[in-house]
């Protein structure tokens, strides 16, 4: 589906998604099977086995997060023009999850819920080989339905960028369906990332449909890839991914990514890095990748902005870039 003659955005990209706190600390493998984590995948929890690990993690780092928040902080942090739909409630998480989207550029719009659940947080454990495995409490962030989705914010963004994760609730299945028709209708495009294989797994038969329907821009990783279009090597998925979407993009960890549109295809090297956590690699590629786009660069370009981009988080713990990724950007544009 691709846009025609749209108006002049206000915004490059809007995202939608979990609104959590990311609270990270550093484990060994031993601690990963005394408390039954599944290594390396993200696992929702409830209220009480949230509290339970929380209790046994050692010193953390809380910061906000979320991953489609992760890219449009990434976004900001480059020098584009963000804004992020998601809730929380209206409690000390949730005021704090405000402030830092907002301190970081973000225009983040959305009112607290005063009822319900709290804030939703997602414990992350990284291992010595950087690997991080999520369990996560979605709390109010997973009640999200169409009545949030800010139709007037999304009309005014180039792109509206949607996270895999969020999309397990019925209301919020259709809150990204009722996104994606106001972008289409305003001659915007649409962005989907995967996040993770559980995810596909879960909603296979709805990807597909979302994806071959409403998506304009995929990003996945190989394996999210293999699992979606049910297929055993990368060629066949990265084939079925550029038939249903205009730009597919697919990123392979240390062996770089591909990105392809129609016949073009592009493969791009992974920015050189000493890996720490690999905790929003993917968030920040997508950051890079869409202020490219969103900017008129070339694929390639595009690409390895991505790589850039996930390179400054790789390198220590946390999903947001320590430093402003603005002065990262080569100058030739390439």
């Amino acid at each position: 589906m691709t846009p025609s003659d749209p108006q002049p955005a206000a915004f490059d990209v809007v995202g939608i998604g979990n609104a959590l706190v990311d609270v990270l600390t550093h484990e060994d493998d031993a601690f990963i099977a005394a408390h039954g984590l599944v290594k390396g995948a993200m696992t929702l929890i409830d209220t009480a086995r949230a509290e339970a690990l929380y209790a046994v993690m050692g010193v953390g780092v809380e910061v906000s997060g979320g991953s489609a928040a992760n890219t449009v902080s990434g976004i900001a942090s480059l020098g584009g023009k963000a804004a992020y739909i998601g809730r929380v409630h209206d409690d000390e998480l949730g005021a704090v999850f405000a402030h830092d989207m907002r301190a970081s550029g973000v225009a983040f719009r959305a009112a607290p819920a005063g009822g319900g659940p709290p804030t939703g947080r997602c414990l992350i454990v990284v291992t010595p080989d950087a690997q991080r495995t999520m369990n996560t409490y979605l709390g109010s962030s997973e009640l999200f339905g169409p009545e949030h989705v800010d139709s007037e914010l999304i009309a005014s963004a180039q792109v509206t960028f949607l996270e895999g994760y969020l999309f397990d609730q019925p209301e919020a299945k259709e809150a990204y369906w009722k996104a994606s028709r106001v972008a289409h209708d305003e001659g915007r495009r649409v962005s989907l990332t995967l996040s993770d294989t559980f995810c596909v797994e879960r909603h296979r038969a709805e990807w597909r449909q979302l994806v071959a329907d409403q998506v304009d821009i995929l990003f996945a990783n190989e394996a999210e890839a293999l699992s979606l279009y049910e297929v055993d090597s990368f060629d066949e998925a990265l084939d079925a991914a550029r038939a249903d979407v205009e730009v597919a993009i697919v990123t392979r960890g240390a062996a770089g990514s591909v990105v392809a549109r129609g016949d073009e295809v592009v493969r791009i090297a992974a920015h050189p890095v000493e890996v720490v956590d690999t905790t929003g690699a993917g968030d920040l590629y997508a950051a890079g990748f869409l202020f490219g786009f969103t900017h008129g660069r070339s694929l390639g370009a595009c690409g390895r902005l991505g790589s850039i981009a996930a390179s400054a988080v790789l390198g220590h713990t946390g999903a947001r870039p320590e430093v402003s990724l603005a002065h990262l950007i080569p100058p030739d544009g390439r």
